[in-house]
């Protein structure tokens, strides 16, 4: 059989710095090129047994080769086709736990690839990502032979991909992850040690991978290195690596303290109304059969698994810093699959950042969902946040078919609290006008009083989807 012809080259922006090839995209897949110059080293992986180990681990996303024309065959050596990932997600919104989990499977898989006679060539917290849940390796390119004697090549990437934001995390201020969205390849080693305390020092491995590693790095910083003259030792390699794994399991942080943590047992629902409005949005939910869910204010998920218990791939969105990482354990414990907690600030999502602003996609550029939950949320972002209800409105028409929105009016007693330290200035704010804006985009399908509350619950559709 012939190879099939594409008909233009589509490259995905975060792929183009790497030499041993790109991915692209062809009739809405993704694929990948395997240069020429990296074939030693990818026969090196499927050869080896490296490959099919990992995948039986689930540490990386199987792919097949396939026969399809290569965009740029006067290099290519194979093109390969990955398995999808739903989701492409950023270290900058995952928890704590998420960012730890990424770090001990880069480690686990660097070890295993020395098993084999191979290393990780580097180890950027976005070659991972989570798939049904776990971390897995999304770069097949990802490594190189092993040399003996030669240092771990990717070691300053993992301290400053991971290492150093989960000291950061654990020592100082949870929120000190969002750095990662300003230092694209990792925090760098001389800011970690400026900001972390005097008591990090007796912590050894910090001592070591962080604070002595940036004053070697200072040292040498203008100076010519030779790796050939680095010797090390496969046994001192595994050692490295077993001090960094003690490192991260050793970080710890705690949910709780911030403002919607415990948010469940502190509402003004009463039994009968939760349950009510859970019921709700499994009927809407039957009614539309969506394909994926994006849930805004997701809390700790409560919501968010009405859809994902239906085997409904949900992405369960929240600001707080301790809801997620609260999220993300329950995730761990149940074995869950479907379901990905994130941290996102609706009011300023991720953006497209990188080189042209294209490297690292924004939340938009990810979108759109079949359905998006805002539940208990329109009000904050009215009241709290001084967002005018027809940008609102506006901003979800462009993210999804279906919206499940929850209207909370002004005499409820949780607007009322957001309404106690501020002059009410939202004239426009009541459910006639609610109705009227989201009029502009959406088709209201559906309307529900949720009982004993105040609370009313809507299904629309985007009036730009085919009844």
């Amino acid at each position: 059989m012939g190879a099939i012809k594409i008909k233009e080259i589509n490259k995905i922006p975060s792929s183009f710095r790497d030499p041993s090839g790109f991915l692209f995209l062809q009739d809405g897949m993704i694929f990948r090129q395997v240069n020429k110059n990296y074939q030693e080293h990818y026969e090196l992986l499927m050869t080896s047994n490296l490959y099919q180990t990992l995948v039986e681990a689930e540490l990386i996303v199987p792919h097949i080769e396939t026969n399809i024309q290569a965009p740029m065959p006067d290099i290519a050596y194979k093109i390969i086709k990955p398995e999808a990932i739903p989701f492409i997600s950023y270290p900058y919104e995952w928890c704590f736990s998420q960012l730890k989990n990424a770090a001990l499977a880069t480690l686990q898989i660097q070890k295993t690839a020395l098993n084999f006679g191979m290393s990780l060539k580097d180890s950027s917290a976005y070659n991972i990502q989570f798939k049904n849940g776990k971390p897995v390796l999304i770069d097949t390119l990802s490594f190189e032979k092993y040399q003996d004697g030669r240092p771990w090549i990717a070691y300053k990437q993992f301290c400053q991909h991971f290492l150093a934001p989960l000291a950061l995390m654990s020592y100082c201020d949870i929120r000190l992850n969002q750095l990662l969205r300003i230092y694209m390849d990792g925090i760098p080693l001389d800011l970690a040690c400026n900001v972390l305390p005097f008591k990090s020092w007796f912590n050894f491995s910090l001592l070591s991978n962080i604070y002595l590693h940036a004053s070697t790095q200072k040292k040498y910083e203008d100076k010519p290195i030779n790796v050939e003259n680095k010797n090390i030792s496969r046994i001192g390699l595994l050692a490295i690596l077993d001090n960094l794994e003690s490192a991260v399991k050793k970080l710890k942080w705690e949910p709780y303290g911030t403002e919607w943590a415990e948010y469940y047992d502190d509402n003004n629902y009463s039994s009968a109304g939760i349950n009510h409005k859970k019921k709700l949005v499994s009927e809407f939910l039957e009614l539309i059969n969506p394909t994926s869910v994006w849930d805004f204010g997701a809390n700790t998920g409560l919501f968010s698994r009405i859809a994902s218990n239906k085997r409904i791939p949900t992405l369960s969105f929240d600001i707080d810093p301790a809801a997620v990482e609260k999220n993300y354990l329950e995730c761990i414990n149940k074995n869950e699959t479907n379901i990905l907690p994130l941290l996102l600030d609706l009011t300023n999502p991720t953006p497209g950042i990188g080189w042209e602003n294209t490297e690292r996609a924004s939340l938009l550029h990810r979108g759109p969902a079949h359905t998006i939950f805002a539940l208990a949320l329109v009000h904050h972002l009215a009241i709290s946040n001084n967002l005018p209800l027809p940008k609102i409105a506006h901003f979800f028409s462009r993210m999804c078919e279906y919206l499940i929105i929850e209207f909370v009016p002004k005499s409820d007693s949780q607007v009322q609290r957001l309404l106690a330290t501020r002059e009410d200035i939202f004239p426009d704010y009541n459910q006639e006008a609610f109705e009227k804006e989201f009029s502009e985009f959406f088709r209201i399908k559906q309307t529900d009083k949720i009982i004993e509350s105040e609370r009313t619950l809507y299904l629309m559709r985007n009036i730009t989807s085919n009844d």
